[in-house]
């Protein structure tokens, strides 16, 4: 049974940072690229970072180039999203995400999401 499970949402001021965690289960982890997807409300989920199966390249949208930095330990089966400087902009549920060829559209397994909030 495949399961990623997220940790490490919350609260924060702006200017401030968090750490999501994601451990991964059921499936040949090392072989898979991982990434974050966020959703706020009333808006489109979108790709905030992916990181290659090889640990060698990893993507970043604009909005939080800079900012966010994403890793993985293969050997831990877990996948970490370090977030800085956050803005209230960055508020939503941050998603978990697996696939063979990650991409915005091509995901083989989704967490069920944790919730971070930024205020002003």
């Amino acid at each position: 049974q495949v399961r990623l499970v997220e940790s490490g949402g919350g609260s924060v001021q702006a200017g401030g940072s968090l750490r999501l965690s994601c451990a991964a289960s059921g499936f040949t982890f090392r072989s898979y690229d991982m990434g974050w997807f966020r959703q706020a409300p009333g808006k489109e989920r979108e790709l905030v970072a992916r990181i290659r199966w090889s640990g060698t390249s990893t993507y970043y949208p604009d909005s939080v180039k800079g900012r966010f930095t994403i890793s993985r330990v293969n050997a831990a089966n877990t996948v970490s999203l370090q977030m800085n400087s956050l803005k209230p902009d960055d508020t939503a549920v941050y998603y978990c995400a697996a696939g063979r060829a990650l991409s915005t559209t091509v995901v083989d397994y989704w967490g069920q999401g944790t919730q971070v909030t930024v205020s002003s």
